[in-house]
């Protein structure tokens, strides 16, 4: 199965998964009145609309270069990670409103044993979809899937606050309901804060490939005698890298093109992630 595919099969489940909890905690949330499990719920759903998402984003991606984008679609995956880092700020927003809501109106929610066998086997759920969909981004290269599971990764630390919260209400504190679902707001905008720099480095061509790890590469081939101006950028398991390369000026044309094609042979073979390298012949500097 080519990497497309494999992570669309990954998102797949996930949304299966994460429609699942999303729709148990918003009824144990209806039912109960707890805003906080309610807004874990919204939070939960959040998961599946940017399953939606980053299975768009990967269609799209997976298509190869045209006339229109020499440099194919790749990014548009990274765009599909941004999708989800705005899922992620609707739903701090809205759980944000609800929580100040309840706290200028406070109310005891019904707590029972239910509701912690809901939210523990909620709980079980999101562990092993983050343990499996960050596994498969690490395998597969994904940094949609490795974003997605950040998000989800949110939802564990977000259930146990909400967790304890019930159990607090259970004894006789109901503040600690409203409070659960600003904690939860906390770890939504934490979230929201790992995908934005992962997704920030791809789309403003921050550096990828250490020059120096280029240039150890570049120096193996012997007619080489020096390179500058070395520049990698784009996602890590898609990388584009130019640089100049230093020849002998007496050297013939045909020979220098040869020796240009060796270098860039070798840095592909030694990083598979690089997709393209450009590579300008010059002499060495005076």
């Amino acid at each position: 199965m080519d990497r497309p595919a494999a992570v669309s099969r990954v998102l797949i489940y996930v949304f299966v998964l994460n429609l699942i909890v999303a729709f148990a905690k918003i009824a144990l949330g209806a039912i109960s009145g707890a805003v906080s499990v309610l807004s874990d719920g919204f939070h939960s759903l959040t998961d599946s609309g940017s399953n939606i998402v980053a299975l768009v984003g990967v269609r799209i991606a997976a298509q190869p270069p045209d006339r229109e984008h020499p440099y194919g679609h790749r990014k548009f995956e990274t765009m599909a990670s941004v999708g989800i880092l705005v899922f992620l700020l609707l739903v701090l927003v809205e759980v944000l409103w609800s929580a100040v809501e309840r706290l200028q109106r406070p109310a005891s929610p019904t707590i029972d044993a239910i509701s912690f066998v809901v939210m523990g086997s909620t709980l079980a759920i999101n562990i092993a979809v983050v343990w499996y969909e960050r596994r498969a981004g690490k395998r597969l290269s994904s940094e949609v899937l490795i974003a997605d599971a950040h998000h989800t990764q949110s939802d564990i630390l977000t259930s146990i606050t909400v967790i304890l919260a019930l159990a607090g209400v259970r004894l006789g504190y109901p503040l600690l309901d409203p409070i659960a679902a600003v904690v939860v707001a906390v770890f939504i905008g934490f979230a929201c804060w790992e995908i934005f720099q992962d997704t920030i480095r791809i789309l403003a061509d921050r550096i990828v490939l250490a020059p120096d790890q280029i240039r150890r590469v570049v120096q193996t081939v012997p007619e080489v005698l020096g390179c500058h101006q070395i520049r990698s950028r784009g996602p890590s398991d898609h990388v584009f890298v130019d640089l100049h390369i230093w020849m002998d000026p007496s050297m013939r044309l045909d020979e220098a093109h040869r020796v240009s094609h060796v270098v860039k042979d070798r840095l592909m073979t030694t990083y598979p992630q690089i997709k393209d390298a450009v590579i300008h012949i010059e002499p060495p500097p005076k």
